[in-house]
């Protein structure tokens, strides 16, 4: 039996092997992940589609293969040697429904074609009852232009509808002939060049992941789609972060690690409910503003791979340490590729955390189809001004990018300002467990 490789999923077609967890001659049950495919931002495990012995292996890591590439050749599985292909009429995609018109017969697109040209017809009489002459003569109709779908050639009224229609049709298709001539008269994408940098010196090259791919193809799809402004200030973090260390012990015995992350996703859920608009989207295609009802959080992890973004579902519902500990187990999947598509997607915010690894202010780049994003910076002791006193106090960057096509600088600046006393308001009841 022939393993091969099954449909991935929404517009997964493709993928690279990155991980081929059999050898000839293993034992494999169906449902055993045989190897792991690098698609998009995710790994995903394929299984065996049947039980038996893997008699060869038809591929190699690194390479990258597609829907219905033949991985392994099963012996001894059981059934018959029906290729995985066999599944395909039940994941296949759904014909469209159309919507059906109240015309019983219509006629055919050359039918309508020749009306267009000079003809010569007899002078017999076409077959018609007085209704449908009638309606003919109103709307200057030769009905010997249309065929008739009743018995001996009689033409019906569903017939003059149907030539109608068709006639629309082909009237569409003509203004529509010079939108495609406009758009192939638009300036083309320049070539890309190559250029010999081992001219000047010593080089060496090393191609393009997959995952480096789709962040490069994403973020310029963001920042040439999306007129984004970024937003900047400082937080007092300084009862903040008392707070996180005194409670730190105690969320290590219960398994977890108490960072600033968890306390960064309570404070934006708490702005972002105050500011739907924060937490909503852009529909392109119908020119509608869609709001979000829950609040799923984007996470930015720094992998030796790259960047991923898995998110935290439902942040409103849990709690510091339930935040927690599932930042530490989404964290682990992303540097061990073990991330699925689904987890990374249903984003409504993000937040980007580059406070564990220093710096300041930057200007993180909006998650499409999100309309922010959330950046920290590394947090600093700076002289602060509080009534006529001059105090130590911790401050944090932090930066907030937009989609300005949604989003004006009055309502960014306030949510910024939300956001800021979002953080103020977590109390030790918040965080003791």
């Amino acid at each position: 039996m022939d393993v091969k490789l099954p449909k991935l999923g929404e517009g997964a077609d493709s993928g690279v092997v990155v991980g081929i967890l059999v050898k000839e001659g293993d034992k494999v049950t169906k449902g055993q992940t045989i190897l792991e495919l690098e698609n998009e931002k995710a790994v995903a495990p394929i299984p065996s589609t049947a039980d038996g012995v893997v008699a060869k292996i038809h591929v190699k890591e690194g390479a990258k293969i597609s829907i219905g590439a033949l991985l392994v050749t099963l012996e001894g599985a059981a059934g018959s040697a029906a290729p995985a292909e066999s599944e395909a009429p039940a994941a296949a995609p759904k014909a469209k429904k159309t919507k059906k018109a109240p015309v019983v017969v219509e006629a055919d697109d050359d039918d309508v074609e020749e009306a267009d040209e000079e003809e010569s017809f007899d002078d017999v009489e076409v077959a018609a009852p007085p209704s449908v002459r009638k309606v003919a003569r109103e709307i200057g109709l030769d009905l010997r232009r249309v065929k008739g779908s009743e018995s001996g050639g009689r033409i019906v009224m569903a017939d003059v509808r149907a030539y109608i229609q068709k006639l629309i049709k082909l009237a569409a298709k003509g203004k529509a002939a010079p939108a495609a001539a406009a758009s192939a008269a638009a300036p083309a994408k320049p070539v890309a060049e190559s250029i010999d940098f081992s001219q000047w010196g010593e080089i060496t090259k090393k191609p393009m992941s997959g995952l480096r791919k789709v962040i490069a193809r994403r973020m310029v799809e963001s920042v040439t789609t999306i007129p984004q402004v970024t937003q900047f200030d400082d937080i007092d973090i300084t009862a903040l972060n008392d707070l996180r260390k005194k409670f730190a012990a105690d969320y290590e015995k219960a398994g977890a690690r108490l960072t600033l992350t968890p306390f960064a996703i309570k404070a934006l859920v708490a702005a972002l409910k105050k500011h739907p608009i924060m937490n909503s989207s852009l529909d392109e295609a119908t020119e509608e503003i869609v709001f979000k009802d829950y609040y799923h959080i984007g996470i930015a992890v720094d992998t030796d791979a790259g960047l991923m973004v898995p998110v935290i579902k439902d942040a409103d519902k849990k709690s510091l340490l339930e935040i927690s500990k599932e930042l530490e187990e989404i964290a682990k999947k992303a540097r061990d590729r073990k991330l699925s598509a689904d987890d990374m997607k249903g984003g409504t915010f993000t937040i980007s955390n580059q406070g564990g690894i220093g710096g300041a202010h930057f200007t993180p780049i909006v998650n499409k189809p999100e309309v922010g994003i959330f950046g920290m910076g590394r947090g600093g002791l700076k002289p602060v001004v509080v009534g006529k006193e001059v105090q130590v106090r911790l401050l944090m960057p932090i930066a907030i990018s937009y989609d300005h096509r949604l989003i004006d600088g009055g309502t960014a600046a306030r949510f910024t300002v939300d956001l800021a006393a979002a953080y103020a308001a977590i109390t030790e009841a918040d965080v003791k467990l």
